[in-house]
């Protein structure tokens, strides 16, 4: 059964909210050396329940996005289409990670949705 994987809130100013979180919370947040304006989460020690996540610009999405492990993104955009659901962003590459897609449920709610394959450039 497919899991929640990652988080990702979104923000007007990333490197401001970053500072907000580590501040509460005493998450470990880095930049991420990618093309994008990307601060990486770390919301606990791997041992701990719990998930990891992101802050982000908030151009594309202005609540928080949950991520969800999938064996195939093509078969899961199919699935929403199916469900009523409709694609936000069709499936893209992240170099070393996988593939990934967002869509939104019939309620609005926008998700993501990442097929793990390391081997991706």
């Amino acid at each position: 059964m497919p899991k929640v994987v990652h988080f990702e809130i979104p923000a007007e100013n990333p490197e401001r909210a970053a500072v907000f979180y580590k501040k509460v919370f005493g998450w470990k947040i880095e930049k991420w050396a990618g093309p994008i304006d990307y601060w990486l989460v770390t919301a606990g020690d791997d041992e701990e329940p719990g998930i990891n996540g992101a802050i982000h610009e908030n151009k594309n999405f202005k609540t928080v996005v949950n991520t969800v492990a999938v064996d195939s993104v093509d078969d899961s955009l199919e699935k929403v289409n199916q469900a009523g659901g409709k694609v936000l962003m069709p499936k893209g590459a992240v170099t070393g990670l996988g593939y990934v897609a967002f869509a939104e449920d019939t309620e609005g709610n926008a998700f993501g949705m990442l097929q793990s394959d390391p081997s991706v450039k």
